[in-house]
C-alpha cells in the first residue's frame, strides 16, 4: 500500500559508485554460499541415486528417484513463491534467515527418512528453503552490487551451485564406500553435510545488513541511509558523490498482487514472456540431465554406484568456469548477444551428444567430457536467466518477480523432466533418452532465439533505469 510521503534520496547512486571492496565480498559469501548449498543438494540426490535404490530401507526404483527429485523441485516452486511474496513485504534480510533455517531443518531430517514418502517430504520441504533463498537472495545482491560488474558477479555466484555439486561428488566417494561407511549409514550422514554448511552460514549472515534499496521504498530513508554510510566507511577514497543522481518516490510498505500481476502482464509483457522461455529452457535442460546423470552411467554404462562422484567433478568443473570465464562479457559484449549465444550453443552441442549416446559411439568416459563442453556454456545460459529475472523488473516487486519465475521455469521444466526421465531411463532404450535430449535442445534454441530478439540491454545500468520503479515520481 501506497502512503503519501515521498522521499529523495541518492542511495542508489552511491552503491552503484562504489568500488569492488570487502563489502561486497561478504555479500558474495554469504549470500552466494546458497547455491553451493543447492549444489550440494542436487548432486547428492544425484550421486546417492544407486545407493537410495541399493538401501535395505528404502528400495528406491528409477522411478521413485525421479518423483522424489520432482518433490524437491515442486516445494522449491511452492517456497520460491510463498517466501518470494514475504520478501518483497517484510524485506530481505529476514527472509534470508528465515528460509535458511527451513532449509537447515528439512535436510536434516532428510537424513532420518524411513521410506519412499518420508524421504519425498523431506525433499519438498527442503526444496521449499532453497526456493525462497533463491527469491530473498538474489533481490539482495542485485540492490548491493554496482552496476558496472552486476552481470559478472551475478554468473559467477550461480556458477557457484557447482563448487557445492564439487562437494556433494567428494563427499559421496566417501560416504558411499562400504569400506569406510555402512550402506544404508552413507546417504544419511551425507545430507548432513548440507545441514552443518548451513548451520556455518547463519551465522556468517548477522553481519550483512538490510537491502537500503528496500528501506528506501518503506519510508525508512534514515536507516538506509546509516547503512550505506557504513558501507561507504569501510572504503579509504571514493569517488566525488556530488551532483549524483537523485531518485523521488512515494514510499509504501508493500505491493497488492493485482498490482504485481498488471506489471508483469500489462506494463512488462514482453520482459515476462523472454523471462519465461529463459527460465523453463534452462530448467528443463539441466534437471532432465544432472538430476539423471547417475542412473544413465549405472543403468547404460554399468558404473558402480561408488564411482560416479569421480565423473560428477569435471562435471562439475566445466559447469562452473563456464560463468567465471565468460561471464564478464554479459557486462561488455552485452547481455542480449551473450544470452543467445550461450543458449544455442548449448542446445545445439546437446542435440550432438543425443546422436552420439543413441549410436553408442561415446562411452562414459567421453560423455562426461562431452558434458564438460556442453555444460561450459550451459551454465553460462542458466545463470543469465536469473540474472535477467532479477533485474528488468521493477524493485517493489523483486523478489516476488524472481520467484514468479523461478516458479513458473521449474515447474514447466524442472518438476516435469526428473520424472520424464526417470521413466525414459527406465525404458533401457538409448533411442528414448536421446528423444528427451533433443527436447532440451529445441526448447534452448527457441529460448535463445527469444532473448536475441526481445531481451533487454541491462548491461552497466543502474537497477533504477533498467526497470523504472513503481513509486518513483517525476520532478515537479
Amino acid at each position: 500500500m501506497a502512503s503519501d510521503e515521498i522521499i529523495e534520496s541518492d542511495i542508489p547512486a552511491r552503491l552503484d559508485r562504489l568500488p569492488w571492496g570487502r563489502f561486497h565480498t561478504l555479500v558474495v559469501a554469504a549470500l552466494g554460499i546458497t547455491w553451493i548449498l543447492d549444489g550440494l543438494e542436487v548432486t547428492l540426490a544425484g550421486a546417492l541415486a544407486g545407493a537410495l535404490k541399493e538401501s535395505p530401507t528404502l528400495k528406491f526404483t528409477n522411478t521413485d528417484v525421479g518423483l522424489a527429485s520432482s518433490a524437491y523441485l515442486a516445494g522449491a516452486v511452492l517456497g520460491a513463491l510463498f517466501f518470494g511474496w514475504l520478501t518483497d513485504r517484510l524485506g530481505r534480510k529476514k527472509l534470508f534467515f528465515t528460509t535458511l533455517t527451513v532449509y537447515l531443518i528439512a535436510t536434516a531430517a532428510t537424513a532420518l527418512s524411513w521410506n519412499v514418502g518420508s524421504f519425498s517430504l523431506f525433499r519438498f520441504v527442503t526444496g521449499a528453503g532453497i526456493g525462497g533463498e533463491y527469491a530473498a537472495i538474489n533481490s539482495a545482491i542485485q540492490e548491493l552490487i554496482p552496476a558496472r560488474v552486476r552481470g559478472w558477479s551475478d554468473l559467477c555466484i550461480n556458477g557457484s551451485f557447482w563448487v557445492g555439486a564439487a562437494m556433494g561428488a567428494l563427499g559421496s566417494l566417501v560416504l558411499l564406500d562400504p569400506r569406510h561407511v555402512a550402506p544404508d549409514l552413507g546417504w544419511r550422514m551425507a545430507f548432513l553435510i548440507g545441514a552443518g554448511l548451513a548451520l556455518v552460514i547463519f551465522f556468517m549472515r548477522f553481519w550483512l545488513p538490510e537491502s537500503p534499496r528496500w528501506l528506501m521504498t518503506h519510508g525508512r530513508a534514515a536507516e538506509a541511509n546509516r547503512v550505506v554510510e557504513a558501507i561507504e566507511a569501510d572504503f579509504a577514497t571514493l569517488p566525488p558523490a556530488k551532483d549524483l543522481p537523485r531518485a523521488r518516490l512515494r514510499t509504501r510498505t508493500s505491493t497488492p498482487l493485482w498490482e504485481v500481476a498488471q506489471t508483469l502482464f500489462s506494463r512488462h509483457p514482453r520482459r515476462t514472456g523472454v523471462a519465461l522461455a529463459l527460465m523453463a529452457a534452462q530448467a528443463f535442460f539441466y534437471n532432465a540431465i544432472f538430476f539423471t546423470f547417475a542412473l544413465v552411467l549405472t543403468d547404460f554404462y554399468d558404473v558402480p554406484s561408488d564411482r560416479v562422484g569421480w565423473y560428477l567433478l569435471p562435471f562439475a568443473a566445466g559447469n562452473f568456469l563456464g560463468p567465471v570465464l565468460i561471464g564478464r562479457l554479459f557486462d561488455t559484449l552485452g547481455r542480449r548477444s551473450m544470452i543467445a549465444l550461450t543458449y544455442i550453443i548449448s542446445g545445439l552441442l546437446l542435440a550432438g551428444v543425443g546422436v552420439l549416446f543413441s549410436c553408442r559411439l561415446i562411452d562414459a568416459d567421453t560423455l562426461t567430457l562431452a558434458w564438460m563442453v556442453v555444460f561450459f556454456f550451459a551454465s553460462a545460459a542458466a545463470s543469465s536467466a536469473y540474472l535477467t529475472a532479477s533485474e528488468i523488473f521493477p524493485l517493489e516487486i523483486r523478489a516476488l518477480a524472481i520467484a514468479f519465475f523461478y516458479a513458473i521455469g521449474t515447474g514447466i521444466g524442472g518438476v516435469v523432466a526428473p520424472a520424464l526421465f526417470g521413466v525414459l531411463i527406465d525404458t533401457g532404450s538409448r533411442l528414448s533418452v536421446s528423444a528427451g535430449y533433443l527436447l532440451g535442445s529445441v526448447l534452448m534454441i527457441l529460448a535463445g532465439l527469444i532473448a536475441w530478439r526481445w531481451g533487454i540491454a541491462a548491461e552497466r545500468k543502474p537497477l533504477e533505469a533498467v526497470a523504472r520503479p513503481l513509486t518513483f515520481v517525476d520532478a515537479d
